[in-house]
């Protein structure tokens, strides 16, 4: 169930995606395979949501990885996470997701 919001505060030299409204969505504890070798990069596809054009996704991993997000559409975007170390292969785990418009 959406919560409405009545009163938002833009930081200094922000601003909302939407004048009317902010957008705001968490996807936790999203699970992500494990990597097939050393340095191998892992992705994750989100798909089936109702996006707005612009918007900005913030990822954080379970695990020493570095996460990047592409592909992003009004309805989902692709998720590549990376071992930190090239010597690391990436195991199963997961990733927590905020998205905000």
């Amino acid at each position: 169930m959406a919560i409405e919001l009545h009163t938002i505060e833009l930081a200094p030299g922000t601003v909302l995606q939407n004048s009317d409204r902010a957008i705001i969505g968490v996807i936790a504890d999203l699970a992500t395979s494990a990597g097939g070798g050393a340095g191998q990069a892992v992705t994750k596809t989100v798909s089936g949501l109702s996006l707005p054009a612009a918007y900005t996704v913030q990822v954080t991993p379970s695990q020493d990885a570095v996460a990047y997000v592409a592909s992003k559409t009004s309805s989902g975007f692709v998720i590549h996470l990376y071992p930190r170390l090239a010597a690391n292969t990436l195991s199963t785990g997961t990733v927590d997701v905020i998205i905000v418009a």
